[in-house]
């Protein structure tokens, strides 16, 4: 549990599991406290996709609603005030989503669609406290190198493909096979770092 704060503002929640999340926000100088759902929440169902949704609006949406069940989770437990940061990360080729990979198989289909083409990774950030909030979103273009069959079960069988949107991490083993980035590294990760100060400068912190 946070320790007492003088203030609700120099502190904020993190509601993800992720430590390149956590990672990111360290990095800008941000305090933070990871806020988990419990057993008794459907994390996952929070992600599944709604008919034929385009991948920019399917990951704003998700991304609000794990702000709403955050800020349910903080009330809840009766911890301090403080803002919530969710975010939400996808990835699209076209207009097809590809979120994370349910098993092995799953991972080599996504990364031979992915080979080869230049596809779009979307991370939506939404910040609030139930009074006030504010939603960014970063869109960067990333670009597969052409990928054996030998390459995709070698990278698939280190497992880190795993819980991971599109079923790889940028900043792990499969940066061997991007011939291209455009737009935000850390977007990429899993939080876009320009987007993210902005959103909390826009809420007074001192970032």
């Amino acid at each position: 549990m946070p320790t007492t704060r003088t203030t609700v503002s120099d502190f904020i929640y993190l509601a993800s599991q992720s430590p390149r999340r956590s990672q990111l926000l360290s990095q800008l100088g941000v305090r933070h406290e990871v806020l988990l759902p419990d057993s008794s929440e459907d994390a996952e169902g929070l992600e599944v996709i709604q008919g034929n949704e385009a991948p920019k609006r399917y990951v704003q949406r998700v991304t609000a609603l794990k702000l709403e069940a955050a800020l349910v989770r903080l009330k809840r437990r009766g911890l301090p005030l403080a803002p919530v940061l969710c975010s939400d990360t996808t990835v699209a080729l076209g207009g097809t989503i590809y979120g994370k990979p349910e098993n092995a198989t799953d991972a080599k289909r996504m990364l031979k669609e992915l080979s080869g083409h230049t596809h779009r990774v979307l991370t939506a950030v939404a910040i609030g406290d139930g009074k006030r909030s504010v939603a960014v979103c970063s869109v960067s273009q990333v670009r597969f190198a052409s990928l054996t069959a030998a390459e995709i079960a070698a990278y698939v069988a280190t497992e880190e493909p795993m819980g991971k949107a599109g079923a790889y991490a940028v900043q792990g083993r499969a940066a061997a096979f991007i011939a291209h980035i455009s737009g935000s590294y850390s977007g990429i990760m899993g939080l876009p770092l320009f987007e993210t100060a902005g959103a909390l400068k826009s809420l007074g912190f001192d970032v």
